[in-house]
């Protein structure tokens, strides 16, 4: 069952959510491509294969690179691909995302706040959490991957 479509009232509400996050985001000045790579981060440690392939088009389109959407599970390591604001933004979807001990959560989001303000840390925690749950229905729906052809 896709429960996007059995329950579209509770579907739509999560979208209000998700636009919010983009409007608090415009406001916060993180721009598209930093959102779109969390997007794309979360999805892949989900594993939703439905997500990662709209989100890693949207990251495309949002100015991210071929090579950037290539060494993302790695970012971590490849810390000239990625802006300082970029890798703060990927260690908060990923701290939301496993929710790791006190002591390691408290050390990933004093690093992230290095670079990031108050606005634009909630904004990125509120992406993280909303593009999660964004997964998780289309997990549980079984949303499929649809072959298309590449530009």
């Amino acid at each position: 069952m896709w429960i996007d479509k059995q329950t579209p009232g509770v579907f739509h509400a999560l979208e209000s959510v998700a636009l919010a996050i983009r409007e608090a985001a415009t406001a916060a000045g993180l721009d598209r491509a930093v959102m779109e790579l969390v997007n794309v981060r979360v999805s892949q440690l989900t594993g939703c294969p439905f997500c990662l392939d709209l989100h890693s088009r949207f990251a495309r389109e949002a100015g991210i690179t071929q090579q950037q959407l290539d060494v993302l599970p790695a970012w971590a390591r490849s810390p000239y691909l990625f802006t300082e604001i970029e890798q703060a933004a990927l260690q908060v979807a990923e701290t939301v995302t496993s929710l790791p001990d006190e002591e390691s959560m408290r050390r990933e989001y004093a690093a992230a706040r290095q670079h990031l303000s108050d606005d634009q840390m909630s904004v990125l925690i509120w992406a993280a959490t909303t593009i999660g749950a964004f997964n998780r229905v289309s997990i549980m729906s079984k949303h499929p991957v649809r072959v298309r052809k590449e530009n």
